[in-house]
């Protein structure tokens, strides 16, 4: 497949563009905008539009979704989350750092379908899990812990709702949507003739479902918790005033991040699978 040089000019061009935009929303600190123009001009400009859009999809509706009733979710869960709702350097790389990795191996091993079949499921889980995230915590029901049952406050780690997890399994969708069509039209500009790759339609909607249930079985496992002075269970280490928080559970190296990172490759490996399923 190779290297295309305008290909690069053109994702570095629109990331810039629309992490920029995302900046001056507040979606996105400085470090994040870094994190996608970094993570954007590989991705698309090693693996393509189809991957290019599928990296937009999930950065615009995530960015979208963090502003949907953002005064209701700061009084529910905002001290749960490790972080705010802009996204910084770790959190830009942990959500598409490794589809900037695979694009890269993609261009430079020609192209092979298992590596866009990995990097769908690893879009659907971010994308899944963000909207989990943005979504779930508006439930009008108390979620519960995935492996107990037992009601939790809202933005507990591992905890999940109705609502929550037919979000995740809408913004999967979504992802392998955006893949097939665009990997379909791009053939057809090429005047060659489309195959349609149907099977992304359930890889990525399998992939970001499982990839999503697979964050919030660690989140209620190894994830890193912390216990505020006030009895409450938060990711943070720190409270807002520099408190020390006090550690309860899970692993201490396991932070959000890497939960992302490595719940977005069970989702990737689910979505191999669907393609050796479907080949």
């Amino acid at each position: 497949m190779g290297v295309d040089v305008a290909q690069i000019g053109m994702g570095l061009l629109l990331s810039t563009a629309i992490g920029g935009l995302a900046y001056w929303r507040q979606s996105l600190t400085m470090g994040g905008w870094a994190g996608a123009i970094l993570t954007g001009t590989a991705t698309m400009g090693f693996g393509g539009w189809a991957w290019g859009l599928a990296l937009i999809t999930f950065f615009v509706s995530s960015s979208a979704l963090s502003h949907y009733k953002e005064r209701i979710k700061e009084q529910r869960a905002a001290e749960k989350f490790a972080k705010g709702g802009r996204r910084d350097l770790a959190q830009a790389l942990a959500n598409g750092g490794v589809g900037a990795l695979l694009a890269l191996l993609y261009a430079l091993l020609g192209g092979p379908p298992l590596l866009l079949a990995l990097f769908a499921g690893v879009m659907a889980t971010v994308t899944a899990d963000t909207w989990a995230t943005e979504l779930g915590v508006l439930s009008p029901h108390r979620p519960r812990l995935i492996t107990s049952g037992k009601p939790v406050e809202p933005g507990t780690s591992g905890g999940v709702s109705v609502l929550g997890t037919s979000a995740s399994a809408l913004g999967g969708l979504l992802i392998g949507l955006v893949m097939f069509l665009s990997v379909g039209a791009g053939q057809l500009i090429a005047g060659q003739a489309a195959a349609w790759p149907w099977w992304l339609l359930p890889a990525g909607l399998l992939g970001g479902l499982g990839g999503s249930l697979a964050d919030s079985l660690m989140g209620a496992t190894v994830q890193a918790i912390y216990r505020y002075p006030s009895g409450k269970e938060t990711e943070k280490v720190v409270g807002k005033d520099g408190t020390p928080n006090t550690f309860v559970r899970g692993w201490r190296w396991m932070n959000n991040d890497m939960v992302n990172l490595l719940s977005s490759l069970v989702g990737g490996l689910i979505a191999m699978l669907v393609y050796l399923l479907a080949a």
